[in-house]
């Protein structure tokens, strides 16, 4: 597994964390390279170690350095023989390139596993006697696989090595093909800034219209969506060249499905650059025109995309029932769809309609593969709802799956200090801390338990860790706020509730806090102020604030 084509180690690490042994045993050989550490972790925490049984001890047969070579490639130069490899190294480039032809032809006059012939095949043909010819034809054929069975890595390896035998004069369609599933595929792994180089590589080479204008929409999309920081300016500027290219193309209808395709694309910038009304224009535009020009039956997929765009950009204007329409009606024309539910889901939470919303989130998880992102929703809104238990049963399913999802281990340890069960909780944070030491979300967890359980000095510790992380932190400047009182440092719990209020606003329940601090330091006029501000907000406890008034204006 640690020659493994990366997808596929995370397959196996997946399965690892995933699979009940007692159903599925898996049996994970490793060498001696390195292992990414989400496999690493999975073998660590999931599997028993044991060590490979010794070969036979009898003397290898001695071979000449042709059939060292042979062996090696026969065995589609995976083998671990030193000898061999040494061989096929010194060997003469005619003879290597005739030997991966030879064992390409066996290959292909067998039938062929896909994994095979994406691997195996591919890299003959790529070694041998015509790599720009059959090595780019097999090696294209490669990529389009990955490309549709979502291997992302392989799609970027397999592209660099096209490139590497592609002329672009010759064969500019091959190349530009390579290059942009290549560019599209970094974008998943978080290569950015290669993909950003793989399109800038094209936009100089070629001057091909489609290929600017599909080019000129991808970078557009790495300043929209991906790049840190983002630059929806410069992304406009690129999708506006996009646009326009499309406006112009000869045929009327590759001029009408890209218009739409690029409207579309610049609905979404204008979306980030916060201009909601003129995005929601476009799409609708979208929408009318291809209404215009088609049956129901037609485009029936992109037409559903521009009604998922609009949706959510209903929902972002907070015209909800428009929203709640569009996702009912997606939902009819592809009910297996449970993005759709999940969306309409959303839309109940907000509205308050928790019954509906677990509806929904119930018919999504029965449809659905187990995608703890869906778990962890319904999770979220049975808290809401009250439904402890099943948020629990919810949260403990997404951990199963994914031990290291931190906003699931968060949610569950809030869940569990709200029951009381402290113990349980702390061993959540301390979980998490495992993976991320350095978390504020999980040291201001670990000092809010600590404070429950009245541990303050440990509580401290761990509210001042998470603050010195992150100065701004609202809970845990509440929360240090109370250890400060509850220890006696009344101006060190003001200070804290003073920095509470500037970041959040006046708030009745603060300002009452901040005033309990400054009386008990002997401050009954900055109390009284405080508890008359707090008096004048909606949600104010009125009762004790009154209570606490009278008390100081008696002082005073």
């Amino acid at each position: 597994m640690d020659r493994a084509e990366p997808t596929t180690q995370e397959v196996v690490a997946l399965l690892l964390r995933r699979a009940d042994p007692a159903r599925l045993r898996l049996t994970v050989r490793t060498g001696t390279g390195d292992l990414p550490e989400e496999l690493h972790r999975a073998l660590e925490r999931c599997a028993e170690r044991a060590r490979e049984a010794d070969g036979s001890s009898a003397e290898p047969p001695v071979r000449t350095d042709e059939e060292l070579a042979r062996a090696y490639v026969r065995g589609d130069c995976a083998s671990d023989d030193p000898a061999e490899l040494r061989a096929y190294r010194q060997a003469p480039p005619e003879l290597r390139a005739h030997l991966h032809d030879r064992r390409a032809e066996e290959l292909e006059a067998a039938e062929l596993h896909p994994g095979v012939r994406v691997g195996a095949l591919t890299y003959h043909r790529e070694h041998g006697s015509d790599p720009s010819g059959a090595g780019r034809t097999a090696l294209l054929a490669a990529q389009r696989h990955c490309v549709e069975v979502g291997f992302s890595a392989a799609v970027i390896d397999l592209g660099l090595r096209g490139r590497a035998v592609t002329d672009p004069d010759v064969h500019p369609h091959d190349f530009w093909e390579f290059t942009h599933q290549a560019a599209a595929a970094c974008i998943p792994l978080g290569r950015h800034e290669q993909s950003m180089d793989l399109y800038l590589d094209v936009i100089q080479r070629f001057t091909d219209p489609k290929v600017h204008m599909m080019t000129s929409y991808s970078i557009a999309m790495l300043h929209t969506r991906f790049l840190r920081p983002r630059d929806h300016d410069l992304a406009l500027r690129w999708q506006n060249n996009a646009v326009a290219i499309a406006s112009i193309l000869p045929d009327p209808a590759d001029r009408l499905t890209y218009s739409v395709f690029h409207d579309n694309g610049l609905a979404l910038v204008e979306m980030h650059r916060g201009n909601l009304g003129r995005a929601l224009e476009l799409v609708e535009s979208c929408i009318a025109r291809l209404d215009a020009k088609l049956t129901d039956a037609q485009w029936r997929l992109h037409r559903s995309q521009l009604l998922y765009n609009r949706a959510r950009l209903l929902t972002a204007t907070d015209r909800l029932d428009e929203a709640y329409a569009d996702y009912s009606t997606l939902v009819e024309l592809d009910p297996y769809y449970t993005d759709y539910l999940s969306e309409r889901a959303r839309i109940h939470r907000t509205r308050g309609d928790f019954d509906a919303a677990l509806a929904d989130y119930d018919r999504a998880v029965e449809l659905a593969p187990p995608f703890p992102e869906l778990y962890y929703n319904r999770g979220t809104a049975r808290v809401e709802a009250g439904d402890t238990k099943g948020a629990l049963a919810d949260f403990g399913y997404v951990l199963e799956m994914e031990p290291d999802d931190l906003d699931t281990r968060l949610a569950r340890a809030e869940l569990l200090l709200d029951l009381e069960e402290f113990e349980a909780a702390d061993a959540d944070v301390t979980a998490g801390l495992a993976l991320r030491p350095l978390d504020p979300r999980l040291l201001c967890m670990r000092g809010t338990v600590a404070l429950q359980c009245g541990e303050l000095d440990r509580a401290r510790e761990a509210l001042d860790a998470a603050l010195a992380l992150d100065p701004d932190y609202p809970a845990a400047l509440l929360n240090r706020a109370v250890v400060h009182h509850a220890q006696g440092r009344h101006p060190d719990a003001v200070t804290d509730l003073t920095t509470l209020l500037d970041l959040i606003g006046d708030d009745p329940d603060v300002l009452l806090n901040r005033g309990i601090a400054h009386q008990a330091d002997g401050r009954p006029d900055l109390a009284l102020a405080d508890y008359r501000r707090a008096l004048a907000l909606p949600g104010a406890d009125r009762e004790e604030l009154e209570a606490l008034s009278a008390e100081c204006a008696a002082a005073g």
